[in-house]
């Protein structure tokens, strides 16, 4: 019988404010000049303020073709339109895993005009053979969302993926295997969960502080830690407890060609997205 690895921190990334859609401001953790991208994690915004003007302008029709996006909302509300006929209303504590596939035409706008919006925006790649698929969309309401409760108290959001306890997410997040948990740490408690191996993964700091293993400098947030390879991910939360995500997936391991809403294997494969975009193939 082997002995279990707890991963290593490798590196803790700071956040980087940053505005995207019609001018909402947020904080980018992945998909920066610190942190680019984590196979198969393209991008991941932290959006959160209760000051309207930081959001209403929204995310007006855009468009997508090649990977996926996850809005997680943790405060407040956010009306999703496709121009395939989808339309609906992501509420507090709800997700949706949108498919983009071979192309959509999106906007997210605010169902709010004052409050608090939180929340996260996570894009997840495709492989080659998947990038041109249909469009698909996996939508959860909250209380359709597991919360594992642990003795100490600790709470586990599940997403995507199955806890090492056994709790299963809604959500089926196809060939990355991404496993997608929102965390909650009491002062001082300790978190302990097994990562498939192979799997990129990191924790994404994003209330209280934490203790990395072996480490007694605390790190708040927003802040990504980006895991090393091992079994298991552990981490100590700090005197105001933690709150945090942790993310895996299994990496593509392909060529990224990435340009702005288009993320496919080639410099030739984007242009022809944007050429079949401007021709209203989507």
């Amino acid at each position: 019988m082997t002995a279990e690895t707890v991963r290593p921190v490798l590196t803790a990334v700071e956040g980087m404010e940053a505005s995207d859609g019609a001018g909402v401001r947020m904080t980018r953790m992945v998909g920066t000049p610190r942190l680019r991208m984590l196979d198969p994690f393209l991008m991941l915004d932290y959006f959160g303020s209760d000051t309207p003007q930081d959001y209403l302008a929204g995310f007006p029709d855009h468009p997508h073709r090649g990977f996926e996006t996850v809005t997680y909302m943790l405060a407040g509300r956010m009306r999703h339109w496709d121009n395939h006929g989808h339309e609906g209303v992501i509420e507090t504590g709800g997700v949706q895993w949108m498919t983009a596939g071979r192309g959509v035409i999106h906007s997210e706008m605010p169902e709010q005009t004052e409050g608090l919006m939180k929340g996260f925006q996570l894009w997840i790649n495709l492989p080659a053979r998947l990038k041109m698929s249909e469009p698909a969309y996996q939508e959860f309401a909250a209380d359709r969302i597991p919360v594992e409760t642990r003795e100490d108290g600790t709470t586990v959001t599940v997403i995507a993926g199955t806890t090492g306890n056994g709790t299963a997410g809604p959500v089926r997040s196809g060939p990355t295997e991404a496993r997608y948990f929102d965390v909650t740490l009491p002062a001082g408690a300790a978190f302990s969960e097994p990562v498939p191996a192979g799997h990129a993964a990191a924790l994404v700091v994003f209330e209280g502080s934490v203790l990395a293993p072996g480490s007694s400098v605390r790190l708040g947030g927003p802040r990504v830690l980006v895991l090393g390879e091992g079994d298991r991910a552990e981490i100590t939360a700090g005197p105001s407890g933690a709150r945090f995500l942790l993310l895996s997936g299994r990496p593509i391991g392909e060529p990224v060609a990435w340009g702005g809403p288009f993320v496919m294997n080639s410099r030739e494969e984007v242009m022809q997205a944007y050429r079949d975009y401007e021709e209203g193939k989507f």
